[in-house]
């Protein structure tokens, strides 16, 4: 069969044919897909806007471009979908709920790609490193813990960071999506407190959150158990991306057990600020 020509428009689809060792199928792509998976910069792909953020006029080169599929992930926009379903080419969008679900769009991705053998192997990976992590932590303490999407308003993050949440023996606070307020979260007396913003990378404020939600009594914040979390490894449905979200969440939870990875950020006075337009 012949090779697919792909378009992604989220990372989680670079990543993941990163992955298999299928990036040559990719004619177009994202910035954040180049900031996820280095490697495409030497490719100088054309970069287009992802289904979050499309317009018609965005998407008028496609047809140059002479793409197979499309393919496209959450979030979504309704409007950007809209313009990617116009486009032309077939498209394919995933919207992916849980690690189940990740699992099951890497068997199809790869399916494309005829690299199905290679999906089944990543996925042991992930499901090898889930077990590790969850026998490590059997016989710890268990922890409550809030994981944060956005914060103004607060959203909690997706049901796959609260798997990653109970294997690293934590139990998540609030519901998946699901909108809160300050005063709702300090209620809940959290041990940990995960913070990963949508585009924000590692650039959480963590203090100038602490202060204008008037947490600086929090038990979390006061031993220091507050982090940020890199975007890309909570937010990017793919499994090399979670692995590292996996490695940063248990030692967030359970540092006695495990290493600390570089990019996890701790709440402390000299790491301030940064992203104060994300709180105006």
């Amino acid at each position: 069969m012949p090779s697919p020509r792909i378009v992604a428009l989220q990372p989680s689809i670079s990543v993941t044919l990163a992955a298999l060792g299928k990036l040559d199928h990719l004619v177009a792509c994202t910035r954040w897909c180049v900031d996820q998976v280095p490697e495409l910069t030497a490719r100088n792909l054309p970069i287009l806007a992802d289904s979050w953020s499309a317009t018609k006029e965005d998407l008028a080169q496609l047809a140059q471009l002479h793409p197979d599929i499309i393919l496209a992930s959450v979030p979504y926009r309704m409007e950007s979908l809209a313009a990617i379903l116009q486009a032309g080419p077939p498209v394919l969008a995933l919207s992916p709920k849980n690690l189940a679900d990740i699992h099951s769009d890497t068997r199809l991705l790869a399916s494309l790609v005829h690299a199905s053998q290679e999906a089944e192997v990543l996925i042991t990976h992930m499901q090898q490193a889930l077990t590790e992590v969850r026998e490590k932590c059997q016989n710890a303490a268990p922890q409550k813990v809030y994981a944060e999407e956005w914060g103004k308003p607060l959203i909690h993050s997706q049901q796959w960071v609260n798997e990653l949440v109970e294997a690293a023996g934590g139990t998540p606070v609030g519901l998946p999506n699901q909108h809160s307020t300050p005063e709702q979260i300090a209620a809940a007396a959290p041990d940990v407190l995960l913070l990963a913003w949508c585009g924000a990378g590692d650039r959480v404020p963590l203090e100038r959150v602490v202060e204008q939600r008037s947490w600086q009594n929090l038990r979390a914040v006061r031993e220091r158990r507050m982090f940020c979390i890199p975007d890309e490894f909570l937010n990017t449905p793919a499994i090399p991306s979670l692995l590292d979200g996996l490695a940063c969440i248990a030692a967030a939870i359970h540092p006695e057990i495990f290493p600390v990875p570089a990019r996890l950020i701790q709440v402390s006075p000299q790491n301030d600020d940064s992203l104060g337009s994300f709180l105006a």
